[in-house]
C-alpha cells in the first residue's frame, strides 16, 4: 500500500467529525513528524500514524471497541503492520507492546499534546508558542485542570521514549507552534 497524507484525512474526516478530535489527530501528527525529522525517520509515515491514532474514537469509543475496530479497518485498508501496531499500542489497555521508537513516540505525544491544546486554551492570547514549560508542570500537578488528560501516561510515555520531561515539553510546545494556525493556538 502506498501511504498517503491525503488519503489518512480523509479516513479519519469520514470516522471524526468532532473539530476538537481533529484538532487533536492534527496536533498528535505534527509532533509525530518533528519527532520523525529529529530522530531521522520517516517523516509521512509518522505524520499519519499521529494522524490516524484516534480515527475510530468518535464512532467506537469505549476500551472495548477503540483502537480495535480502527485497527481491523487499517489492517482491511492494507495499512503496515508497523503503522498498526503503533496506533494500538498508544493506548496501554490493548496490552499491545511498543516496541518501535513510532510506537514509543506515539504513546509519549498523544496525552501530552491534549494538555498542551489545554494549556494554550485557558491562556488570555490563546497562544501555544506563549505557553512556558513550567506552567504545565504546575497544571500537570493540577488534577482538576484537563481532568481527562491522562499524567501517568504522560509520564510513563516520556520514561519509555527516553527523554527529559522538560526538554520533551518544550520540544511539543515549539513544534505544535509551527502549526498553530492550523490547531488555532
Amino acid at each position: 500500500m502506498e501511504l498517503s497524507r491525503e488519503k489518512a484525512y480523509d479516513l479519519l474526516t469520514k470516522y471524526t467529525k468532532s473539530e476538537s478530535l481533529i484538532k487533536h489527530a492534527l496536533a498528535v501528527e505534527t509532533a509525530m513528524k518533528a519527532y520523525a525529522e529529529k530522530f531521522n525517520e520517516d517523516i509521512e509515515k509518522w505524520g499519519i500514524v499521529g494522524l490516524l491514532h484516534d480515527f475510530d474514537y468518535e464512532k467506537y469509543p469505549s476500551t472495548k471497541e477503540h483502537p480495535f475496530k480502527g485497527a481491523e479497518i487499517l489492517k482491511e485498508m492494507g495499512y503496515p503492520d508497523d503503522i498498526v501496531e503503533a496506533i494500538l499500542g498508544h493506548a496501554d489497555y490493548t496490552g499491545v507492546e511498543r516496541k518501535t521508537l513510532m510506537a514509543k513516540t506515539l504513546f509519549a505525544v498523544d496525552e501530552l499534546c491534549g494538555f498542551l491544546l489545554a494549556c494554550a486554551y485557558v491562556r488570555p492570547d490563546k497562544k501555544i508558542a506563549n505557553v512556558k514549560v513550567k506552567s504545565v508542570k504546575k497544571k500537570l500537578k493540577d488534577k482538576s485542570f484537563a481532568r481527562g488528560v491522562n499524567r501517568d501516561d504522560i509520564f510513563k510515555g516520556v520514561k519509555e521514549l527516553g527523554v527529559d520531561l522538560d526538554e520533551h515539553i518544550s520540544f511539543l510546545i515549539e513544534a505544535l507552534s509551527k502549526n498553530a494556525k492550523v490547531l488555532g493556538v
